[in-house]
């Protein structure tokens, strides 16, 4: 087993370069599956052979997907690199896993229609921001309130992949529903606070600079949960934003509930928020932006359903 002392280096290497709490949680364990599958080695004493071992089982025993090997790999690289401060020798002989070559699952507008009309409530409005603005999950979810801008009819989305800010559009259809969000959270606030709670946790350490500003309206999640909870690493008890399960969960019903046969996640409205944008004929660049590609061949995979069939080929049994 890995030793408490190493998983707390782990820990504080990965607090200190701001990584997510997600990575924290991936990366230990991670490290504590090598260790373990190594015989509860050291890190120290576990030769190259033998990281090459737990990266081919993963890939031929466990028949892994790529992105996990190839996460596994980046959590054993940043152990030895980051936190041991030791050069890492070359794997050789890795058996990698094959990266599928999956096009993305589009609805038509019809069948968006289908699924947002079987939702309600807060699933609702933040399905209508996945396909409405094309936000990931976890950007949706992680939006303060004052990241909305009604006057410019945007939203900030902050700290989006790649750590990285956009600007993305803010649909009129949400409007007087974030408004009224706006509000009931408003008087949730006022009632957390004078219970003795209220403040809310501070990305990148601002609590410090700005010690007033976790108490404020402007800082609070847009979607709160219902419950106050502790932070698992600052232990501060404060109102997290609502689970993503909470929200997948819902999408997944009311696909279930449609005539829609594809297999449609809440990701799935991001696809085709940025492919009915391409076929109203809005630049790909645009498109990419809104998005937060770094690289706009990432956003060319959506003109994929832009010619009808294979190329915009017609079929030859049409013809007869």
């Amino acid at each position: 087993m890995a030793k408490p002392k190493l998983i707390k280096q782990v820990r504080n290497e990965i607090r200190r370069r701001n990584y997510s709490y997600r990575t924290e949680q991936s990366y230990v364990r991670w490290i504590i599956r090598l260790v373990k599958f190594c015989g509860t080695k050291h890190p120290l004493n576990i030769e190259p052979e033998e990281i090459t071992e737990f990266l081919n089982h993963l890939s031929v025993t466990r028949n892994v997907a790529a992105s996990t090997q190839n996460q596994a790999l980046c959590a054993i690289v940043f152990l030895y690199h980051k936190v041991l401060e030791k050069e890492l020798p070359e794997l050789k002989e890795i058996k990698w896993s094959k990266r599928s070559k999956k096009l993305p699952v589009v609805l038509t507008k019809r069948e968006v229609k289908m699924v947002l009309d079987r939702l309600e409530g807060v699933s609702l409005l933040v399905a209508q921001l996945l396909y409405g603005s094309g936000l990931r999950i976890s950007e949706a979810l992680r939006i303060r309130v004052k990241d909305v801008d009604f006057e410019y009819q945007q939203l900030i989305v902050r700290d989006g992949k790649g750590k990285k800010d956009r600007i993305t559009v803010l649909p009129s259809v949400v409007i007087g529903k974030l408004k009224q969000q706006v509000q009931r959270i408003k008087i949730l606030h006022a009632k957390d606070k004078k219970r003795g709670y209220g403040k809310t946790l501070l990305p990148n350490a601002l609590d410090k600079k700005y010690p007033k500003a976790a108490t404020r309206l402007g800082w609070q999640y847009l979607f709160p949960s219902k419950r106050i909870s502790k932070d698992p690493r600052s232990g501060l008890k404060h109102r997290y934003h609502i689970s993503d399960s909470f929200i997948q969960r819902a999408v997944r019903n009311a696909v279930d509930r449609s005539p829609i046969t594809k297999h449609a996640s809440c990701h799935t409205l991001r696809h085709s928020f940025a492919t009915h944008l391409l076929m109203d004929g809005y630049d790909i660049r645009t498109v990419q932006e809104l998005l937060g590609h770094k690289n706009v061949k990432t956003t060319m995979i959506y003109t994929h359903v832009l010619n009808k069939g294979g190329k915009g080929v017609k079929s030859p049994v049409d013809i007869l």
